[in-house]
């Protein structure tokens, strides 16, 4: 775990993420903190690991998302080996869409 996820301090983005309660809640928060160059890469990662998920190849991926190659991997690493964020997450969003 990285130094700045082991501080107390980062603890108040993370309670407050969890208490978000609806999309245009979570919608505001994320337009009052991220620029909108951020907010636009974080849900460009969503969709590539949603398309991942799904089984495309990274070309595929690339034209229907324009996310780099780098980008794709990156996602792909931590679909696979990271925490365990983005699996939880597509999951949900599967459930929520069936």
């Amino acid at each position: 775990m990285s130094k700045f996820l082991d501080k107390q301090n980062s603890d108040a983005l993370y309670r407050a993420i969890v208490s978000i309660q609806n999309v245009d809640e979570c919608r505001a928060f994320l337009e009052d903190l991220c620029t909108v160059s951020e907010l636009k890469a974080l849900a460009q990662r969503m969709d590539v690991a949603m398309l991942l998920d799904e089984g495309l190849i990274y070309s595929e991926i690339l034209e229907k998302t324009g996310a780099s190659s780098t980008t794709i991997s990156r996602v792909n690493r931590c679909l696979h080996y990271g925490a365990g964020g983005y699996q939880t997450m597509v999951a949900r969003l599967r459930e929520q869409d069936a």
